[in-house]
């Protein structure tokens, strides 16, 4: 059973912190995965840098800009994660895009995760079509699995199918926008919340964007196995820097 899929049948309200590799230090990879695993974090989603992330706010953007700034690749990034795989025991999901992918070849990014101890894979520009008609059969041969997103606006009739696709966990865009803190969740947030939790789908679900705080965490996670902190996180790396992360999961989790 994959580490994700085992962790999601042994605890509820599970915390995931996304940063971008090589931020805000080329070098912090290694050093904020540690943090986080050391602070209880359940598993931690790394974001490949790249110059047009389409679903990322202006935070995310930033960050993914200093870290290609900093020299940043997908080589260094493959070799940091490999460099971690033995002493790191949280699950690692890597979030990229679908271009990255195909820059660096299939074959070769597939074998890459496998070498690094990745799993899961997070691609928000991967149409279902083409996952059904190519890339499932690639993920499949390599054991690696694939989270596709949903939003307020995706149909009914989408999300089933998505849940039919699903082998980890559907990723539940808390808002119809693009990535960063908002602040509070709104009640159409959660009418939202509640409508995904009474379809009573198979798969399990994590919500992500604009979750920021205890409160926010708390209140996503009534309705869904946990939540996904990004922005947030970004932010608090920027102002305070590496050392300040274990003081920022425990005003969330304490």
């Amino acid at each position: 059973m994959k580490k994700l899929n085992q962790l999601f049948q042994e605890k509820e309200n599970l915390l995931s912190i996304f940063f971008t590799a090589g931020f805000p230090n080329l070098n912090d990879t290694t050093k904020i995965i540690s943090e986080l695993s050391n602070n209880n974090v359940d598993f931690i989603e790394v974001g490949l840098p790249y110059s047009d992330p389409l679903a990322d706010g202006p935070t995310i953007q930033y960050s993914s800009q200093v870290a290609l700034n900093n020299g940043m690749n997908l080589d260094i990034v493959f070799e940091q994660l490999k460099a971690i795989k033995e002493s790191n025991a949280t699950p690692l999901v890597l979030m990229g895009y679908l271009n990255q992918l195909l820059k660096y070849g299939e074959d070769k990014f597939c074998q890459s995760c496998v070498d690094c101890g990745i799993e899961t894979l997070i691609l928000p520009d991967l149409p279902t079509i083409e996952y059904e008609n190519h890339y499932q059969q690639l993920f499949n041969k390599y054991g690696l699995t694939n989270v596709f997103l949903i939003t307020p606006h995706t149909s009914e009739e989408r999300i089933k199918k998505i849940d039919s696709l699903t082998d980890a966990f559907i990723y539940v865009v808390a808002s119809a926008s693009i990535t960063g803190v908002k602040g509070c969740i709104s009640s159409e947030q959660i009418n939202y919340f509640e409508r995904i939790k009474s379809m009573n789908l198979n798969s399990n679900l994590i919500i992500g964007f604009g979750i920021s705080d205890k409160e926010t965490f708390k209140r996503a996670s009534n309705y869904v196995n946990g939540a996904i902190i990004g922005s947030a996180f970004i932010k608090e790396l920027d102002a305070k820097g590496v050392n300040a992360i274990g003081n920022f999961i425990q005003k969330i989790i304490g």
